[in-house]
């Protein structure tokens, strides 16, 4: 059977078990209870993730686009406007704290922050995007992605 994809422009984060594993450790470090913690992960459309296991594992084998269905989402957010307007960039991380602040809201009144993150949305659309041979080498660093094309290898012979 061809494989089937929805809607190829869309776009999806790629992160293996490993990475966000990081994620949970370095938020554990470096993180408080509230906190918001993104990684900063690389993504790519569907038809290129689908290209990419077709060339592993099948190559030329038929990818049918199938048409988007209700409610699906074209790239995923991360982070909106809001959170950015006060995320730390942590170098592979994002930071967003919790807002602590005390209900006395006067004081804002009087004194507001002048200044704002210029990152606006962390999303699948804007960050980086792999391409096909790129998603090949991030699913071949995978061990069970390995092993599981040498089974398949090894059951065609």
């Amino acid at each position: 059977n061809p494989i089937t994809i929805t809607e190829p422009s869309m776009t999806r984060f790629i992160m293996s078990l490993d990475e966000a594993v990081d994620l949970v450790l370095f938020a554990f470090e470096n993180g408080v209870s509230g906190d918001i913690l993104v990684q900063k992960a690389p993504a790519c459309t569907i038809e290129v993730l689908a290209k990419a296991v077709t060339e592993l594992f099948a190559p030329g084998h038929e990818i049918k686009v199938i048409g988007i269905r209700h409610g699906e989402k074209m790239y995923e957010t991360l982070l909106t406007n809001e959170e950015c307007a006060n995320a730390i960039d942590m170098g592979d991380f994002y930071r967003v704290p919790c807002d602590k602040r005390d209900l006395n809201y006067d004081k804002y009144f009087k004194d507001g922050d002048t200044k704002r993150n210029t990152l606006t949305e962390f999303n699948s659309s804007n960050t980086e995007l792999l391409d096909v041979e790129q998603v090949k080498e991030k699913l071949l660093s995978l061990a069970y992605i390995r092993e599981e094309l040498e089974a398949f290898k090894e059951n065609k012979r």
